[in-house]
């Protein structure tokens, strides 16, 4: 993903999480892909340097079967391990413990689910998982609720990044709540995410022209019906999301102005 700057158009334009820096503002998923061959095309095409892996749904260590690994390369991606199917704060721990053992990952994304047709986070567990994963040592990227209460809380609790959900996962709702959402990133002091609801690349460049750091998506790329041109949309839907923002948008106003002088006229 290209990395420039509004202005000069030279220095890179990049984002931190972790001590941790990237150029490109678009991080996908690697499910609901037809086959990790599709999945590794849609990364490339998306520009994105950091690949979510749920681990209870991918393949990471039987040689019999394809594995993740072998496609969606670590020495090309960051990956950035989850805990997609947790439903307790101990299931999402012990996930991320057997992920630092096996790959030694210490930058995770914890997501702990409701056991609800929406599928939007479990707050409070959240929280919880959160304060026994930084104790141990983790930097814990979380997804959430757009709730800016809790936001808070998550950041004062150590988390190195905030997630707000847009919608309900697999929803391709876009942003429902940009209110909620505003309120998040004004009080914020570590990267704000859109995670969770992109449906579209309008979604994804509402969310970085409101000033997002970057957007996380999967199911909007991957059952899309060309998953590698839509994910080429993404990609540029942040690129022109991040530089509108970063220029200011002119002021709203309530009734026309000209674009035409009307002085002067013949």
């Amino acid at each position: 993903m290209s990395g420039e700057t509004a202005s000069s158009g030279t220095a890179p334009d990049t984002w931190t999480v972790a001590g941790r820096t990237f150029r490109s503002r678009l991080i996908v998923g690697t499910g609901k892909y037809a086959d990790y061959a599709q999945n590794a095309a849609a990364a490339e095409a998306a520009g994105a340097e950091i690949v979510t892996v749920a681990l209870r749904r991918v393949n990471l260590s039987d040689t019999s079967k394809p594995m993740l690994a072998d496609f969606v390369k670590p020495e090309r991606f960051t990956y950035l391990p989850n805990t997609a199917g947790c439903y307790t704060g101990e299931d999402a721990v012990r996930t991320l413990r057997l992920a630092r053992e096996a790959g030694g990952w210490d930058l995770v994304k914890l997501e702990v689910l409701s056991e609800t047709p929406h599928l939007l986070p479990d707050m409070e567990e959240t929280l919880r998982a959160l304060k026994m994963l930084v104790a141990d040592g983790f930097q814990v990227m979380v997804y959430c609720s757009d709730d800016p209460v809790y936001a808070r809380k998550l950041e004062d609790a150590g988390a190195a990044a905030i997630m707000p959900a847009a919608a309900p996962i697999g929803s391709g709702r876009g942003i429902q709540n940009a209110l909620n959402l505003g309120l998040i990133l004004e009080q914020s002091r570590v990267p704000v995410l859109v995670d969770a609801g992109v449906g579209t690349a309008s979604d994804a460049v509402i969310a970085m022209e409101m000033g997002c750091d970057a957007v996380l998506m999967n199911t909007a790329i991957a059952e899309a019906k060309d998953p590698i041109r839509m994910a080429d949309a993404m990609k540029h839907a942040v690129i022109a999301g991040r530089q509108a923002f970063l220029a200011g948008r002119m002021a709203e106003r309530r009734y026309g102005d000209p674009s035409s002088p009307l002085a002067g006229r013949i």
